[in-house]
């Protein structure tokens, strides 16, 4: 007689019961993973703690983008539009949040409105969402602003998914959960019960080193079993260690620089326009060992990225400055009025080629007369909210949903809450109001270019290098792959050597 098969919700118990029971019976030593960056808090709704609890492969989203840099589902099985501002997401069966709570649409919807009312970022794609449950599996959306692909808004990094359990804490679906936090330290994973295969995966202990040299040292002493973004100058003599395996990859990130065009001498559009002809990109590539010189606002492998690098023409910038009124003092610095031409370039330690950058990026401004001040600040954000700077060096995923409209939304429509330049344009607005109407992928690039030439003229940022990145690992983790730049650092595929 053959033996009984279960399927369905019966089956799906029992395998959760065997991850419980099989990650019990582990008592592996946990990896321990470095980087210069950590969770700034357990509360998804807040700051940017969506994509780095997701980078610490705690929390995971409806949708995701893959290794290929395909939009695939996560979370949700489907979803389908039903009216222009209406859809409907069906959620996979059988998925678990750590408590052993099933993920269900009202539970999602409770979480999404926590994050709408409390993130403005989420809101940058398609205003703010309403939500509804339909039933266990069926969660209603509905939008503010027309939302072409609305895949790729609930992939990007503000839309983590949880379980709200108050207080600003929550309860997630990915490989790992959390065991402990100190605040601005180290971080405690233990794998997730109820995700699959979690008898194959160890504890973690994420450490954040306030440098990355620090960390380096660290990987070369034992101490780490992966270090994440390792700097470029110290490659080579980690490449020489033969019990280390250094890797490099592309990544969706563009070092960047802002300008605040509230600061009085960054008021002058021409001023600006001098700062981005000033700066030689293959000289800040060359200076940080890889990448190559940044084409518009993302890396070159979309579609929708420009083709041609961005110029340095120093003659232009001199005259641009000589027609806003710069002429050259005594000291050789610029001025106008009796006033000098100097600036505030601030950057941060989490991106160690920002660092390196900084002190060629004032070279470079002081071959046109500019005079540059420096800073290394340790709350970017935080310094770049409240103004506090003329040129900010910034790493930004221009991308990470794979769509172009996200990072623009975001960080340069006039008002929005990340848009550090202060950049106010009804026309570059309008070009952005055009993706909201817009599902063809092609016309959505060619949405995308006119938005990059009229911040090329408009020069609020100025796009600088698209990098490469170096990881380390030890023996333990050979088998490390690097993808999905830092958004997917620890993933259910961690490759742990066995």
């Amino acid at each position: 007689m053959p033996s009984k098969i279960l399927s369905g919700p019966t089956a799906a118990l029992l395998a959760a019961s065997v991850f419980v029971v099989a990650s019990a019976a582990v008592a592996a030593e946990p990896l321990r993973i470095g980087a210069t960056y950590i969770t700034s808090g357990t509360d998804p709704a807040r700051a940017s703690n969506g994509w780095a609890l997701t980078s610490h492969g705690v929390g995971e989203n409806l949708f995701t983008v893959d290794k290929e840099g395909k939009l695939v589902p996560e979370l949700a099985e489907k979803a389908e539009r039903t009216g222009d501002l209406t859809w409907t997401i069906t959620l996979k069966a059988y998925r678990r949040f750590s408590d052993g709570t099933p993920v269900t649409a009202k539970t999602l919807a409770a979480g999404f409105d926590n994050t709408f009312a409390n993130n403005k970022a989420a809101l940058a794609t398609g205003g703010k969402l309403s939500f509804e449950a339909a039933g266990d599996l069926t969660l209603k959306v509905t939008t503010e602003k027309p939302v072409p692909l609305i895949q790729s808004l609930f992939a990007e990094w503000p839309l983590i998914a949880y379980k709200p359990v108050g207080n600003g804490n929550a309860v997630f679906t990915g490989p790992y959960k959390i065991a402990g936090f100190k605040t601005d330290a180290s971080i405690k994973l233990e794998p997730n019960a109820y995700f699959a295969a979690s008898e194959k995966r160890s504890p973690v202990e994420f450490r954040k080193f306030g440098e990355a040299q620090t960390m380096t040292l660290a990987l070369e002493s034992g101490e780490l079993d992966l270090a994440f973004g390792l700097p470029s100058e110290a490659v080579t003599r980690l490449k020489a260690n033969p019990e280390l395996t250094i890797k490099s990859f592309p990544v969706g990130y563009q070092y960047l620089a802002f300008f605040n065009t509230t600061r009085p001498l960054l008021g002058d559009v021409k001023v600006r326009q001098a700062l981005d002809f000033a700066f030689d990109r293959k000289e800040l590539s060359a200076a940080i060992s890889g990448g190559e010189p940044a084409t518009g606002a993302f890396a070159s492998y979309f579609p929708f990225a420009g083709r041609q690098a961005r110029p340095t023409d120093l003659a232009k910038a001199a005259a641009l400055l000589d027609a806003a009124g710069w002429t050259k003092g005594a000291s050789g610095i610029l001025e106008k009025d009796g006033r000098p031409l100097r600036l505030l370039a601030i950057t941060y330690p989490q991106r160690p080629d920002l660092v390196t950058m900084l002190p060629v990026v004032k070279a470079e401004l002081a071959r046109i007369g500019i005079a540059v001040d420096t800073q290394v600040v340790e709350n970017i954000s935080q310094v770049a909210a409240a103004g506090d700077f003329d040129i900010a060096l910034w790493a930004q995923h221009t991308a990470p949903s794979g769509d172009a409209a996200f990072f623009l939304n975001s960080m340069l429509r006039s008002g929005a809450s990340l848009n550090y330049a202060k950049y106010a344009s009804p026309d570059f607005d309008a070009i952005l109001n055009r993706f909201a109407a817009e599902g063809d992928p092609a016309k959505r690039v060619a949405i995308a270019l006119d938005a990059q030439a009229r911040l090329f003229a408009d020069a609020p940022a100025s796009f600088l290098v698209s990098p490469v990145w170096y990881v380390g690992m030890s023996k333990r983790l050979k088998n490390y792959e690097p993808w999905g730049s830092d958004y997917h650092v620890l993933r259910a595929d961690i490759g742990e050597a066995k």
